[in-house]
């Protein structure tokens, strides 16, 4: 089995503001060392990312500020090396500049089975099982993997309003 993460939140400012074109410029960065990592399965790519943020009957209902990311990985391990230990934490530790303090911060992981490709509908539906029902075998985050252990050392504190 291979472990899907799947994250999304909704920008401060559109796509196009001041205020997130670091945020935006370090995208692809971000994405190129996540490719390179070892245990890095597959990602959605940009264009059918960038639909399902903008589909009005999607799983973000048409907000134009949504931003996600849906993933694979081989194991747990190195998704949180990737998260924890490489650039991407940089951009981790600014998310408060970036995105709203509601709706942020949304993050669930499930098993897949090798070679699957989860969609964007489905890594939403599972974030909704999770807040639903908790943790489970269905939908869980880092505290439910007892393998994992970077996220309780690293992790930013919640975007908190100012």
């Amino acid at each position: 089995m291979h472990l899907a993460e799947f994250n999304f939140g909704y920008l401060k400012h559109g796509w196009d503001h001041p205020a997130v074109q670091d945020f935006l410029n370090g995208l692809e960065r971000v994405y190129q060392i996540a490719a390179a990592m070892p245990g890095y399965v597959w990602r959605v790519p940009d264009d059918a990312m960038e639909r399902a943020q903008t589909d009005p009957d999607g799983p973000f209902g048409g907000n134009a500020r949504a931003a996600s990311t849906l993933s694979v990985w081989t194991d747990v391990a190195s998704l949180e090396t990737f998260v924890w230990n490489t650039v991407h934490r940089q951009f981790h530790a600014r998310k408060a500049e970036w995105y709203d303090a509601v709706g942020n911060g949304n993050l669930v992981l499930w098993w897949v089975p090798e070679g699957y490709r989860p969609s964007v509908a489905e890594g939403m539906a599972r974030w909704q099982h999770l807040q639903a029902h908790g943790d489970s075998d269905a939908a869980f985050g880092w505290s439910y993997l007892k393998e994992a252990q970077l996220w309780k050392t690293h992790a930013c504190a919640p975007v908190a309003a100012e």
